[in-house]
């Protein structure tokens, strides 16, 4: 197909680190030398980004190509699924809205779609020496195989040898290598070259004996068992980290942020960044749980903004931040929460969800209409008298919504987009309640010191300046550590054999 030599990595189930392990491969690669991308043929995420040209792609590619030390690019993952309903999501081909489809219709669609992410791997192919595919899910899914076009599917076309993994620390991981094997055809178990095991704590003595019996069992060599990764330091795929602290009492000093996650958070990692900020107290809140003395509320983006505000309605959710900001709590929407601070989300095309309207928080003099095209582009911002920060930002936008600012309230930003002005967010007269399009605005060093420090000030404590690095210089250092730890736990002759089909 290409001079490029393609490797594909899949795993015997969703959440078994393979978006991890092939952003690993990427940064090993790349430090060894070689021109290397990353590759998805379908990803679903409610996490993605925006490209360069102004495309959609799932987050996870994004992190990969970083780690890589490329600029993403829509070739990199050419289907990318957004769930807006249970049973319906926006299907979006080569970065740009396709349209939205049911579950039944997409998975008898899809194959028609392996043209497009065909010439998607072609073009990346003839730009790079080294192709690292990740599938999705589980490839032993025996419903969905006749219109594969991510896994054993994608290999075929690539025909790229396949590595297996799986995560001990779930339990099951022999069974689940073993079935897996067992459930694909003859000429798929040929195709895959080695098993690896992930996510492994505890000894490597006690685990040798099962070792030597998978290898014996399966007959395939073991790549390696790599080590369970604490807090690895870059962005996550499609969930919030699992360890997250409930909100605890305060400690002095300390600056509390709270977050409540409604049901379908989108692009979280914005506020990845104020994990790594030191004098942070930063919790995401559950179903259920309460705000804890904040001094700072963030609304986050959400895929289906009328739902989600529906749920922090009804969860009573809603009335707790009409009252926390009435206390003088500083609250900040980006999104889908920009529009949810409000007085009204209109839906005429029934973009998102059935309900043509929905009355909003009303903290901002703001009404959004959810229109039919989607604005999806990197931008760059400059701030608009902003009592606490004056210069530039690089941001992206990724929305539906058109959000018009009712009573003379001024934007926050003038954003320089397709290269023309366009105004941006609103505050209330105060600048505790702000809202804004912008996503990565915590991304940028300086503004984010500037905003934390004013809401420090409003709140009476001490402001701070920030003895870590900058966000790239952390995501950079976190790809180095996670490709050391996975060097050192991975026979790497075998991986470049595997690439030089030599096995």
């Amino acid at each position: 197909m290409s001079s490029a030599k393609p490797l594909m990595i899949q795993g015997t189930a969703s959440h078994v680190g393979k978006s991890v392990l092939v952003s690993a491969l990427c940064r090993i690669l790349r430090q060894d030398g070689h021109r290397v991308a990353p590759f998805k043929a379908q990803n679903m995420a409610l996490n993605s980004f925006v490209t360069s040209e102004g495309g959609e792609i799932g987050r996870a590619q994004a992190v990969q190509a970083e780690a890589a030390g490329l600029e993403p690019s829509v070739l990199m993952n050419p289907i990318l699924i957004k769930p807006t309903r249970d049973t319906e999501a926006q299907v979006i081909v080569n970065g740009k809205v396709f349209r939205n489809m049911g579950a039944f219709e997409y998975h008898t669609y899809k194959r028609r779609l392996e043209k497009e992410v065909l010439a998607a791997y072609r073009r990346l192919a003839r730009q790079f020496e080294i192709i690292v595919i990740e599938g999705a899910g589980s490839p032993a899914e025996i419903n969905l195989r006749r219109h594969d076009i991510v896994n054993m599917r994608m290999a075929e076309l690539a025909q790229a040898p396949v590595i297996i993994t799986g995560d001990i620390d779930k339990g099951g991981v022999f069974a689940s290598l073993v079935g897996t094997l067992e459930l694909l055809t003859p000429s798929e178990r040929k195709r895959v070259k080695a098993l690896h095991i992930n996510k492994f704590r505890g000894d490597l003595n006690i685990l040798q004996p099962a070792l030597d019996f998978l290898r014996q069992r399966c007959r395939k060599p073991l790549l390696g068992v790599t080590p369970y990764i604490r807090d690895i330091g870059i962005q996550e795929e499609d969930s919030l980290p699992r360890e997250r602290p409930a909100p605890r009492p305060r400690r002095p000093g300390l600056l509390r942020v709270q977050i409540p996650v409604p049901p379908h958070i989108s692009n979280f990692t914005d506020f990845d960044p104020l994990r790594a900020e030191q004098g942070i107290q930063l919790n995401y809140l559950r179903p259920g749980e309460k705000f804890a003395d904040p001094d700072l509320i963030i609304l986050p983006g959400s895929k289906n903004t009328i739902e989600d505000l529906r749920y922090l309605q009804d969860s009573g959710c809603g009335g707790q931040i009409k009252a926390q900001a009435q206390k003088g709590v500083f609250i900040l929407g980006i999104c889908g929460g920009y529009q949810m601070l409000g007085r009204e989300i209109l839906d005429p095309w029934q973009t998102e969800s059935a309900t043509g309207r929905i009355e909003g928080l009303g903290l901002l003099q703001i009404v959004t209409r959810l229109e039919a095209a989607k604005i999806t582009a990197q931008v760059r911002a400059e701030a608009l008298e902003l009592p606490f920060y004056q210069g530039t930002i690089n941001a992206y936008e990724i929305h539906m919504g058109r959000s018009k600012a009712l009573g003379g309230i001024r934007p926050l930003f003038s954003v320089q987009r397709n290269g023309k002005r366009h105004p941006d967010g609103a505050a209330a007269k105060d600048f505790k309640v702000m809202g804004t399009y912008l996503h990565g605005i915590f991304d940028n060093d300086d503004f984010r010191r500037a905003y934390l420090n004013f809401v420090r000030r409003g709140r009476g404590l001490s402001q701070q300046q920030s003895q870590s690095g900058s966000v790239l210089e952390q995501r950079q250092a976190a790809y180095d550590r996670l490709a050391q730890t996975v060097r050192a736990s991975i026979d790497m002759q075998l991986l470049y054999d595997i690439i030089r089909g030599k096995i």
